[in-house]
């Protein structure tokens, strides 16, 4: 039925399947979108959040896809700039998974906010003190960077490229892309930065306050090569689960390894300054304000495995899975790799998210917990199932991956 509108030379499941699929897919972004309206109708409120805890599941959601969407920026500069020619076969689905992690952030952003009506305050009326501010203006036009890099994907679709006007204005756009591909690394390295420097500059935070360098703080530089040592390998993972799912080869395995080598390469330097900063602050910071190491945990939902898992099982050891050739090349120990890397980065997002919060800063003060309820999951799974819809709806009508062709017929 709409077999005229797939890729040239590639072949899709039946319209009545895709159907099927997309219907899925709805039901669990309908009821998140349920879970939405009652967020903007009666408040946060709904939520479990309240005075206590501003942050919470969504802040810690919004930065792990953040995190996780760092792919777009890094293979793009390595790509576009470093002229890396072996990553143009997975760098269309770079820019779709950044598109879908940073849109769907500013998604959530929008029910955090509480007054979604005065979104615009931030631009208007920016606090210039605040790290926040940056945060604002970067994940906006870098939002609009991906919006761009994806038009000229949108518009190699087989029937539009046939226009002659919109097949010029791909190709200008993609003569252009090196500029925009330098333009997203600089603004994302920034956002990405000032995400962490905001945890980093509370002073009356000493779970996440850190000294620095000139005005910005150690996590600054810490949540940046985070980002760049879990995206690519999270875009690894997205590409291994579509082939899964459609039972194609999609990507070439030598691009997968290539991608897992800079992110373990990136991996092993966040992981040494990422240990010496653990050290400073518990050895240095800690004793100077009159606390302890073990003061910053509590129980099990607080407790220290939740560091060592992060430092070790999610951080050093996928780092040396992934710099090492013997065990990156095989594919299992390559997935293995890049699902702990990313399960690190979503660790340590809600350690400094949550558990920054919960520490009781005051004398009077107890260990405070946070449960998030079930409209706080479900809107979150809303955008995950934005996510599929729009990888779907690429994956059927556009051109994602250059070799499909070639790498279907020779895997036959």
């Amino acid at each position: 039925m709409d077999s005229k509108l797939f890729p040239e030379g590639t072949q899709r499941c039946s319209f009545g399947q895709f159907i099927i699929w997309l219907a899925v897919i709805l039901g669990f972004f309908v009821w998140g979108l349920y879970a939405a309206v009652l967020v903007l109708y009666n408040g946060i409120g709904t939520t479990g959040l309240d005075n206590y805890f501003g942050f919470g599941a969504w802040i810690t959601f919004d930065l792990a896809v953040i995190a996780l969407g760092a792919g777009a920026f890094f293979t793009g500069l390595l790509k576009y700039i470093l002229k890396i020619k072996q990553l143009e076969k997975i760098i269309n689905l770079t820019v779709i998974v950044g598109f879908i992690c940073y849109s769907g952030a500013m998604l959530v952003l929008t029910l955090d906010i509480g007054q979604p009506g005065r979104a615009w305050f931030g631009y208007w009326h920016p606090n210039v003190h605040s790290m926040l501010t940056e945060v604002i203006f970067c994940i906006t036009c870098y939002c609009t960077v991906l919006i761009i890099e994806f038009v000229p994907l949108v518009l190699e679709q087989k029937q539009l490229n046939k226009i002659p006007f919109i097949h010029a204005l791909t190709h200008n756009m993609h003569v252009n892309m090196a500029l925009f591909a330098g333009l997203g690394a600089f603004l994302s390295t920034f956002h990405q930065g000032s995400l962490g420097g905001m945890y980093g500059v509370l002073i009356g935070r000493p779970y996440a306050f850190r000294e620095g360098f000139f005005i910005w703080p150690w996590t600054f530089f810490l949540f940046v090569l985070s980002a760049v040592g879990t995206g690519p390998v999270f875009t690894v993972l997205v590409s291994t689960f579509m082939e899964k799912l459609t039972g194609k080869k999609l990507v070439d395995y030598k691009t997968k390894a290539l991608m897992g080598k800079i992110a373990g390469s990136m991996l092993c330097v966040y992981m040494f300054f990422k240990i010496l900063d653990t050290w400073a602050w518990a050895t240095g910071y800690l004793p100077s304000v009159g606390l302890t190491f073990d003061q910053m945990f509590y129980g099990f939902i607080y407790g220290k495995w939740l560091l060592w898992a992060e430092l070790v099982v999610c951080g050093v050891v996928p780092a040396i899975m992934l710099v090492t050739p013997a065990i990156r090349n095989r594919s299992v120990w390559l997935h293995t790799a890049a699902i702990l890397a990313c399960v690190g980065v979503c660790i340590n997002r809600y350690v400094f998210t949550v558990q920054t919060i919960a520490f009781p800063v005051m004398p009077f003060d107890s260990w405070q917990f946070y449960y998030p309820n079930w409209v706080e999951y479900a809107s979150s799974i809303m955008i995950v199932a934005y996510g599929f819809l729009v990888l779907s709806l690429s994956y059927r009508y556009l051109p994602v991956f250059p070799l499909e062709t070639k790498l279907n017929y020779q895997s036959k």
